[in-house]
């Protein structure tokens, strides 16, 4: 299981939201390529990007500073936010990013295939679920969908790796939502990295009982920042 610390953007800032609401950030770095440099230096092995101007506004506001964690770090890098249409997503793969994760677009049937088809694994689907909803538009909209149907309609169109997210864990340190979480490993057999709520060396153990339903990663944020957890003992429960 993979270990991934999250880099979110917000004005060029490194910040981290309570529950994915504007107005709650803390801000932890003025310097996110620097961040990114330590991270990968204790020994991360990729990071998780998200441009949350871009994810609240609609188009990307932060790439700049992605682009240059790109170009900086020798570790791979997923990215989000702010990618709604063609034209944008092949600038973003443009550089040598990992993959980009696809979370408003994604509900889109037609745009979502044919990403798949133009760009196979580098595309990945972000499942962003508020009380078993999926929330769109930086988690401002709930959509009809449930997050297991539509985990299952994405492994349909291609998408190999899923990103689950339930809001109402994150950034709280409380432990991830498992019983949202088990729904959508039950639902498909794609890789699925969960996000959200880990606060302690505990709950990485606790994810890790899912390794055999399909848990592949988990990205860590606020524990990492706040100084809950360290990078090195993350990497030393997941090893």
């Amino acid at each position: 299981m993979l270990l991934i610390p999250a880099i979110d953007l917000m004005g060029g800032k490194c910040v981290r939201l309570m529950q994915g609401r504007a107005g709650t950030e803390t801000v932890y770095s003025d310097d996110p390529v620097a961040t990114a440099r330590r991270w990968e230096s204790e020994g991360a092995p990729m990071l998780h990007v998200v441009d949350l101007d871009g994810a609240l506004g609609g188009s990307l506001r932060n790439f700049d500073a992605v682009r240059a964690i790109v170009q900086t770090v020798d570790i791979p890098v997923e990215f989000g936010g702010g990618v709604r249409d063609a034209a944008t997503l092949a600038r973003v793969l443009e550089t040598p990013l990992r993959r980009v994760v696809l979370g408003t677009k994604a509900c889109e049937e037609e745009f979502l295939r044919a990403a798949v088809g133009q760009y196979g694994d580098r595309i990945a689907v972000g499942i962003d679920a508020r009380d078993g909803l999926v929330a769109v538009k930086g988690w401002q909209e709930s959509t009809a969908f449930e997050a297991p149907y539509f985990a299952r309609q994405v492994e349909a169109l291609g998408v190999r790796t899923v990103i689950f997210t339930d809001v109402a864990a994150d950034g709280t340190l409380e432990g991830p939502r498992t019983d949202s979480l088990e729904a959508v490993l039950h639902a498909v057999s794609c890789d699925v990295i969960a996000s959200g709520g880990v606060g302690s060396l505990d709950d990485i153990r606790m994810l890790q009982r899912y390794e055999r339903d399909g848990l592949t990663g988990v990205i860590v944020g606020k524990a990492l920042y706040s100084g809950a957890v360290t990078l090195a003992d993350a990497l030393e429960v997941v090893r």
